[in-house]
């Protein structure tokens, strides 16, 4: 199969097949004498097999040991469960820093009037002029020189 053809087997677009070809997640492409790319079964395995990956948010370099190992039977399944674990732990990292920074911007949206004046803190945080990026949601706001301004501690 020609390489659309491919990319609508696996669901993976033409281009990023170009991509893996490059990056060596996937062996270069058999070629027709008129030089266009011929994809057999197995190609198209391994693209849904690094589709799968990349949805899981694997990298492309973990996605490349992970291809090494499937296609390897004699793998220790250890190495494989210890790769998804640590991916875990990541993703959890990742959650929480997300957690965080909604929890930031949830209480800078709630102290913001959202009205015709011109003080906001959202823009004042993103202008180093207010709370930190990663503030305490939980921060009272003060006042200080007279004029209310939005603090956190």
């Amino acid at each position: 199969m020609n390489i659309g053809q491919a990319a609508e087997a696996s669901g993976v677009s033409a281009k990023m097949i170009r991509h893996y070809e490059q990056v060596g997640l996937l062996p270069a492409a058999r070629r027709t004498e008129s030089g266009y790319r011929q994809y057999g079964d197995n190609e198209v395995h391994t693209l849904r097999f690094i589709r799968q990956a990349r949805d899981l948010g694997f990298s492309i370099a973990e996605i490349g040991e992970l291809v090494g190992l499937w296609q390897n039977r004699r793998r220790p399944s250890r190495v494989v469960k210890a790769m998804a674990e640590a991916h875990i732990e990541a993703l959890e990292a990742k959650a929480q820093e997300l957690l965080a920074m909604k929890a930031t911007l949830e209480h800078l949206v709630h102290c913001c009037h959202g009205d015709d004046r011109p003080e906001c803190p959202i823009l004042d945080t993103l202008a180093g002029q207010g709370a930190t990026a990663h503030a305490k949601p939980n921060a009272k706001p003060t006042a200080q020189s007279g004029r209310k301004r939005t603090q956190f501690q």
